[in-house]
């Protein structure tokens, strides 16, 4: 059996361990098998076809074993990668959401300020207002009601 094993200089990508000894066996395919390997191993970021069936045949067992604490190393890395992907795609969706919205708040509050004189002490008041409301609201703020509110005031 021994003269069926190799050295290899790759390091195993098992849980961090480096194993330098790999078994050689034959393996029989279906072309269409092979046309899909030759297709996905260099997407997959493998140098060899070899690393990306051991990769294949290791993401397998542990889908079989998934009672076990070995299934969470091959599909924790699967989770991973897609909610990094939903995540960051998602921040940059709000970030540019909430920069249009600062850009045009900005613009009425200069449009406000040039329209209206307030005195800094009616400023104060508005802004400590506001505040409160936000914080008792959630961040939902409605129009109408700031509408009738302002019209209430007078």
């Amino acid at each position: 059996m021994a003269s069926k094993n190799r050295k290899s200089s790759e390091k195993s990508e098992r849980s961090g361990i480096c194993d330098d000894v790999k078994v050689k066996f034959p393996l029989y395919v279906f072309p269409e098998t092979m046309q899909k390997i030759d297709m996905l191993y260099e997407a997959d970021n493998c140098k060899s076809k070899t690393e990306f069936i051991e990769k294949a045949i290791r993401f397998y067992c542990g889908y079989l074993l998934n009672k076990d604490s070995v299934a969470a190393e091959y599909a924790a890395t699967q989770i991973t990668a897609i909610t990094e992907g939903i995540v960051k795609g998602t921040e940059q969706r709000l970030s540019r959401a909430l920069f249009k919205v600062a850009v045009e708040l900005g613009a009425v509050s200069h449009m406000l300020a040039a329209v209206h004189e307030i005195d800094d002490d009616t400023m104060i008041k508005l802004r400590t207002m506001c505040t409160d409301e936000v914080k008792r609201i959630n961040g939902i703020i409605n129009f109408e009601k700031a509408v009738r509110y302002q019209r209430a005031d007078l």
